[in-house]
């Protein structure tokens, strides 16, 4: 496709898993002109991932992000069932599978069998150890965090997360690539939650305990927040986009890292219980309606 070539990205790139995360880094990838390639675990999650990369192409096109069809960028696109497809010779490989570390440890262990000695490897977990992950890898000093965030072609951040074993030109070689993705990139070293987890998650807590002691309803707290603070989303509505269960599991995790702090409330296990979930069932602590869904 010589109308569209790659713009200070890789030439190959390889997402495995195609859920809301991962079809919008492949969105943004494809958009800087890469060739990519999703990676699922089954045919039909493949096609499932490849509908959300057109419905969120077909998105740019109608806000005029892309000046091209759709089809063309799709063209350089490949969905395969098989970390082995991804090429030798991709520039970075981005794991993008649930907040599960033995999951994340499968993909990757697989994924670096399959490519170079000079592909990075990097993982868009939000909370979990990325020391634990390169711990499982040969090439650790060729792996780090990359943690896009949601949605990802309107979200203007990347938090890079390294380890001690990160090569620093691996390091500024990511830092370059997000930055051809229109991005801007903040470095942590890994800590339980990151920069960004760590106080977002602290804060929608705090938001729910306020819900359960009766303070305020879940729309003024958000109002207060948006109006107040001049957060582009209020803490309870950012919950309900992300998934009350994935803030579940991660407000988990750093309580059993970083103390009680962080124990989940009771509201948020009930309703997390009752499959009130946030934005992709309809219901959390707003009600979505239907073409809200994720």
């Amino acid at each position: 496709m010589s109308e569209i070539t790659p713009q200070g990205v890789p030439e190959i790139v390889a997402v495995i898993g195609g859920g809301t995360m991962g079809a919008g880094i492949v969105q943004q990838f494809l958009m800087a002109g890469a060739r990519v390639v999703l990676v699922e675990a089954t045919v039909e999650a493949a096609e499932a991932g490849r509908g959300r990369v057109v419905a969120g192409l077909d998105k740019a096109r109608e806000r005029g992000k892309i000046d091209l069809e759709p089809a063309l960028y799709l063209a350089r696109m490949d969905a395969v069932t098989d970390t082995a497809a991804i090429p030798a010779e991709a520039g970075i490989v981005i794991e993008a599978v649930p907040e599960k570390p033995e999951l994340k440890i499968a993909v990757l262990t697989a994924a670096e069998a399959a490519v170079g000695e000079e592909t990075v490897l990097a993982s868009n977990t939000s909370s979990l150890s990325v020391t634990e992950l390169a711990a499982a890898l040969k090439r650790p000093h060729r792996f780090l965090g990359t943690h896009f965030f949601n949605p990802v072609p309107a979200s203007k951040l990347v938090e890079i997360v390294t380890v001690p074993e990160t090569d620093p030109a691996v390091l500024e070689s990511v830092r370059g690539w997000v930055g051809a993705l229109g991005k801007t990139e903040i470095v942590v070293r890994d800590a339980p939650g990151f920069a960004t987890s760590r106080l977002g998650v602290m804060l929608g807590l705090e938001a729910i305990r306020m819900v359960e002691e009766g303070v305020a309803s879940p729309a003024d707290i958000d109002t207060a927040m948006e109006l107040g603070y001049r957060h582009p989303m209020g803490p309870l509505k950012l919950t309900d986009l992300v998934g009350l269960d994935v803030r579940l599991a991660i407000a988990e995790y750093l309580a059993t890292e970083l103390g009680d702090r962080f124990t989940p409330p009771e509201l948020l296990r009930r309703k997390v219980a009752e499959g009130r979930l946030g934005r992709k069932s309809g219901e959390g602590f707003h009600i979505w309606d239907e073409g809200d869904k994720a």
